[in-house]
């Protein structure tokens, strides 16, 4: 079973697993490159998984649909979605290219947003995570809260070590060079950061991330570590440093003001 990460726009990736009788994709935005890499591969589209009701996330969902007559997964609660769609929520689950995969609610970018694990993906456990949870960083919080951020956030950095994180942009050098400013003495985050910038170079994904190193280096994942907090204290004097949904949301408001 291959794993895809198929650009779109400037720099989504629609994510697209493959077997040998069909394929699913994630959050497509665009058809055209996911109809592209189904003529190439041969094989019918089984599913589409969305996380999120942003058009870069849905824009080919009509499309693909209309052209393939895959079933549609979508999160329960958003309420700008294509048409028709089976809604899910966390705690529930689908089945798809035999695969079975967990849905996790995951709100704070948008109000609804979810994600899908799959625990027994060839390869190793799977996580499509959308716009929450990024290399070395996470999303906006658009719909949320900075705690429901951090919740969801938590459940995401308690899946297993393993997890191949498959999140739906290619932001990581940015996401790592604020995350130098948050902990500059993170030996394995300059470490990271090298590897990232060589594969850029090449014109190669960072993608998927390891979970186990995103929980040493993503600042996101660390906001009850002391230096983090400090940091996120430096950054806004008003921060309690006791409160992780506190320096949670002091440095996302540093993220984006970052440059």
């Amino acid at each position: 079973m291959k794993l895809l990460p198929l650009p779109a726009f400037a720099d989504n990736y629609i994510w697209m697993l493959q077997g040998a009788q069909g394929a699913i994709v994630v959050d497509p935005g665009d058809a055209a490159p996911v109809l592209a890499a189904l003529r190439g591969a041969g094989v019918p589209l089984q599913a589409i998984l969305v996380t999120h009701h942003h058009g870069d996330h849905v824009g080919g969902v009509t499309e693909l649909q209309q052209a393939t007559g895959a079933q549609v997964h979508a999160p329960a609660t958003e309420a700008e979605l294509p048409q028709p769609v089976h809604r899910v929520a966390g705690g529930q689950s689908i089945q798809a290219l035999g695969l079975h995969f967990q849905v996790i609610d995951v709100p704070g970018h948008t109000a609804g947003h979810i994600a899908y694990f799959c625990a027994d993906a060839p390869g190793g456990p799977l996580l499509f995570c959308g716009d929450t949870l990024f290399s070395g960083g996470c999303g906006r919080i658009f719909e949320g809260t900075p705690a429901q951020m951090l919740a969801s956030l938590d459940r995401l950095a308690a899946l297993p070590d393993d997890t191949r994180v498959c999140c739906a942009h290619e932001y990581t050098l940015s996401n790592l060079k604020f995350a130098r400013a948050v902990e500059p003495a993170n030996a394995e985050l300059l470490q990271y950061s090298q590897r990232c910038e060589a594969l850029r170079a090449q014109g190669r994904p960072t993608l998927p991330a390891a979970l186990a190193l995103e929980r040493q280096i993503n600042p996101f994942l660390r906001v009850r570590v002391p230096a983090v907090a400090q940091a996120a204290r430096r950054f806004d004097s008003s921060v309690d440093t006791a409160s992780p949904a506190s320096v949670l949301a002091a440095l996302r408001q540093w993220k984006n003001e970052f440059r």
